[in-house]
C-alpha cells in the first residue's frame, strides 16, 4: 500500500510540474476551450483505461481495445444512419456487444487456457478486419444526426461547462473505486493478480474473477467507444482507434498498475490518463512534431515500468521461518 501511495504521490507531483511548465510556455493551456477539449479527451480515454487497469491487475493484458472501437463505431453508425434504429436500442446494443467481446476474451483465457497476449492480439487483428468488411472499407459517419440529435447532443454536451465524457469518467471512477477498493470482489482481483494458484487454494474462483475483469473492460470499452465515435463524428474502419490500447496500458502502468499483476488503484489510473493527455496537449501547444507523440508514449511506458521495477526491488521481503 505504501508503495502505491508513493507512486500516486510521485505522478501527482510530476503532473503538477508538467502543468505549470506548460502554462508558463503557452498561455493557451489555461484557456477555457483548451481545458474543455483536454478534459473531454481525459474522460474518453480514462473510461477505457480503467478497464485496461483491471485486466492488468489480474496479470493479464488487453490489446484489442482500439480495433474494438473501430468495430463498435462502424456498427453504431450503421444502426443509427442506415438502419434507423431507436437511439437507446442502438446504444444498449453497442454496450452489450462490447461486453460480449470482453466475455469472449475471458472465456478463451480461462476455459480454453490461451494466453491473454495471444487472445487480445488476435482480437486486435480480427475486429479491425471485421470492421473494414462490415463498412465495405468506407468511412462511416453520423451526418446531421437526423433522428438521434438528442443522443449526439448528450454525448458531446457540457454540464456546467464540464464535458459529458469527463462527468461520466468521474461517476464511473467512483463506482469502480468502491468495487476495487471496498468490496470482496476487489480483494479477489488483487489476490488473483498476486498469486493465482494461492488464490485458488484459498477458495477463490479464479477463472470467474479473471473472466469478469475482461467483461468489465469490454463494457467500459463499449461506453468509451460510443463517446469517441460521436467525438470524431466519422469512423474510418482502417484507422479509427489505432493504438488506443497503448494509451490505456500506458495510463494504467504510469498510474501504478504493475504488469506482474496484483497492484493498482483507480486514482492512479486517472492520474496516469491525465498526465498522458497533458503531455499530448504540451506537444500540440508547443508545436512539437506530432510524429513524436508515440515516442512520448513509449518513453512514458518505459519510465512507468522502470519505476515499478525499482520500487519492487526496494520493497523489503518478509523473512520466512
Amino acid at each position: 500500500m505504501k508503495g502505491l501511495l508513493r507512486k500516486e504521490t510521485g505522478i501527482f507531483i510530476l503532473l503538477l510540474v508538467v502543468c505549470i511548465a506548460t502554462a508558463l510556455k503557452s498561455h493557451q493551456f489555461l484557456g477555457v476551450e483548451n481545458l474543455q477539449n483536454t478534459s473531454r479527451l481525459i474522460g474518453m480515454y480514462g473510461i477505457f483505461s480503467i478497464g485496461a487497469g483491471l485486466v492488468i491487475i489480474t496479470g493479464g493484458i488487453e490489446l484489442s481495445v482500439g480495433s474494438m472501437f473501430a468495430l463498435l463505431g462502424v456498427i453504431l453508425a450503421i444502426l443509427l444512419t442506415d438502419k434507423h434504429w431507436n437511439p437507446i436500442a442502438a446504444i444498449v446494443t453497442i454496450v452489450l456487444l462490447g461486453t460480449g467481446l470482453g466475455a469472449f476474451h475471458g472465456f478463451l483465457i480461462t476455459r480454453v487456457k490461451l494466453q491473454p497476449f495471444i487472445v487480445t492480439l488476435c482480437g486486435l487483428l480480427f475486429y479491425r478486419g471485421i470492421a473494414r468488411f462490415v463498412a465495405d472499407d468506407q468511412t462511416k459517419g453520423f451526418g446531421d444526426a437526423v433522428g438521434f440529435e438528442g443522443l449526439q447532443k448528450f454525448a458531446t454536451s457540457n454540464v456546467l461547462g464540464v464535458p459529458m465524457p469527463f462527468v461520466m469518467l468521474i461517476v464511473l471512477s467512483v463506482v469502480m473505486w468502491v468495487v476495487l477498493h471496498r468490496s470482496v470482489y476487489g480483494r479477489h482481483l488483487f489476490a488473483v493478480g498476486r498469486n493465482e494458484e494461492a488464490a485458488r487454494y484459498s477458495g477463490i474462483n479464479t477463472k470467474r474473477v479473471i473472466a469478469s475483469a475482461y467483461v468489465i473492460s469490454g463494457l467500459l470499452a463499449g461506453v468509451a467507444g460510443i463517446m469517441i465515435a460521436f467525438y470524431t463524428n466519422s469512423i474510418s474502419p482502417s484507422s479509427h482507434g489505432n493504438f488506443y490500447e497503448l494509451y490505456g496500458i500506458a495510463a494504467a502502468v504510469l498510474g501504478g498498475c504493475s504488469l506482474r499483476g496484483g497492484e493498482g488503484t483507480i486514482i492512479g489510473i486517472i492520474l496516469g490518463t491525465i498526465l498522458l493527455q497533458v503531455l499530448q496537449n504540451l506537444v500540440n501547444l508547443l508545436g512539437i512534431p506530432s510524429s513524436l507523440n508515440f515516442a512520448v508514449m513509449g518513453a512514458v511506458i518505459l519510465l512507468g515500468v522502470l519505476a515499478d521495477q525499482l520500487l519492487s526491488n526496494r520493497t523489503p521481503r518478509k523473512r520466512t521461518a
